[in-house]
């Protein structure tokens, strides 16, 4: 049957390889990017490769992100270095860093002969940190971050006593700031009250439940609006993982590789949570399967699961689509060979076609291709939406950052690979600010996130009371899953 993502570590492609190679031009082009006056001798660390910065020295890659009196960072560099500058320094050292090195300009000019230009070069100071607090406002939940953003601003105001044009734009950005963490906090406030496992949100059971109970079929009997609704509630989830949440990945993958503590699990929650969504729907559908008590129904469940999974293939939705694809393939749900041999399953040999593992998913990673370009070429909402498979997303990430070494042997940091991973990152950030265009239904969208979900016990359970067990394994397994509920009784 179909192996689930989670199985299968997918392969960093062969154009990765060719953006991502070892070699590079050792020449410094001019003009480039590279900082004007006042810039110090970092510049001279920076290496580029036809006119992309490709690596260079931790200092001189944050030299290059302060502003100068003439200069200017491009806000791509500023958006990819940020986000992979936490791999090697704590936001709140490198806002202390940062501040520093304005600190040191801002008394060069004061007795220099260009003092006239302190204010303009105080106004890029404030443009820099207004787009460091939009992109990543939680690397400012750290008190030591405050603090210092603070000290930054009090230092920046000194030159604009007269028209207070400078304090007025910080004003704004601090409480910008602080609206946008207030809101995170509330947000993960309420996550945490809803959060549970999933095994505790079905009992086992001892027989199936009464045919009458409400099921999905009873709630939503159309396909496409279920598939709409799920959409809904991928997007919402989706839209609060940040780009620092993505980033976290990689530093705690490091941390288990070398044996070490995780540390602030809050800064995964988004992702976490997200993750437990997908579980969550693939464990829905099966327990919506196993609880039927007529092969006639469990036989319209399937194909009518079958058919949610292709409209979410249509729309754009490959995260809930493979959800409910691995729902099916759960052995409780995939042993049931008498209710699938009344399944027309040419639809579902489609979609396991599209989700094939091999050749590290080449089938998928085609599908999204031509969804991202409908996505960018797009006249409707309809057409914008592109949720990838979480998992795999994940797992890309971090794949590029094992095969690729932070540092080259010249001692400067790769920044060719955080290039690529702040590209996926971006494009991927991009994908979920898409606002559905679908109405939403309350009703529907309550069943799916609080319906009761069978645990695995609860599941083959169910399974084997619907099809007994066909071989000596599922009999010994379904002695001892009864043997479990005489001891309970």
């Amino acid at each position: 049957m179909f192996l689930e993502p989670q199985e299968a570590m997918p392969q960093t492609s062969v154009v990765f390889s060719s953006i991502l190679g070892p070699s590079c031009s050792r020449q410094v082009q001019p003009g480039m990017g590279e900082r004007g006056g006042g810039a110090g001798s970092g510049s001279r660390d920076l290496i580029f490769q036809d006119g992309r910065l490709t690596s260079g020295s931790f200092e001189a890659l944050m030299e290059h992100l302060v502003p100068t009196v003439d200069y200017y960072p491009d806000r791509t560099y500023i958006f990819t270095f940020l986000l992979s500058s936490r791999v090697f320094m704590p936001p709140h050292d490198l806002l202390a860093r940062v501040g520093q090195i304005c600190l040191e300009q801002r008394q060069q000019l004061e007795v220099g002969p260009e003092k006239a230009k302190l204010k303009s070069f105080s106004t890029k100071i404030v443009q820099l940190l207004k787009e460091w607090t939009e992109a990543f406002p939680y690397d400012f939940q750290d008190e030591k971050a405050m603090a210092e953003l603070k000290a930054i601003a009090h230092r920046v105001t000194q030159c604009d006593e007269e028209n207070g044009t400078v304090k007025k734009a910080i004003a704004q950005m601090i409480q910008n700031l602080l609206l946008s963490l207030a809101a995170r906090s509330q947000l993960q406030e309420l996550r945490e009250k809803l959060r549970s496992p999933v095994v505790d949100k079905g009992p086992v059971l001892k027989a199936k439940p009464p045919a009458t109970q409400k099921d999905i079929l009873g709630v939503c009997c159309d396909p496409l609006v279920l598939a709409q609704q799920l959409t809904h509630i991928e997007l919402e989830r989706v839209n609060s993982i940040r780009p620092e949440d993505l980033m976290q990945i990689i530093s705690h993958m490091d941390s288990l590789d070398n044996h070490r503590c995780r540390g602030d699990m809050t800064k995964t929650y988004s992702l976490e949570a997200y993750d437990n969504w997908f579980n969550c729907l693939s464990m829905l559908v099966a327990t919506e399967v196993c609880r039927v008590v007529k092969k006639k129904h469990r036989t319209r469940m399937l194909e009518f699961f079958i058919d949610v999974a292709r409209e979410c293939f249509n729309i754009g939705n490959f995260n809930s689509m493979m959800a409910i694809i691995s729902g099916m393939n759960l052995s409780p749900v995939a042993r049931l060979k008498k209710t699938w041999s009344k399944v027309k399953t040419a639809k579902f040999d489609v979609l396991e076609h599209h989700m094939d593992p091999s050749s590290n998913f080449c089938n998928y990673r085609t599908a999204l291709q031509g969804a991202t370009q409908r996505s960018q070429t797009a006249n409707s909402s309809r057409e914008k939406i592109v949720i990838p498979v979480f998992n795999l997303f994940v797992k890309d990430i971090y794949f590029l950052h094992k095969i690729h070494t932070n540092h080259l042997p010249s001692g400067h940091i790769n920044f060719k690979k955080f290039w690529e991973i702040s590209r996926q990152i971006h494009e991927f950030m991009t994908w979920t600010q898409v606002e559905c265009p679908f109405e939403k239904d309350k009703k529907i969208q309550s069943y799916l996130l609080t319906a009761p979900i069978y645990s695995e016990e609860a599941l083959f359970i169910a399974s084997f009371e619907s099809e007994g067990p066909e071989n000596h394994m599922e009999k010994d397994s379904w002695k001892a899953l009864r043997t479990t509920l005489l001891n309970r009784a």
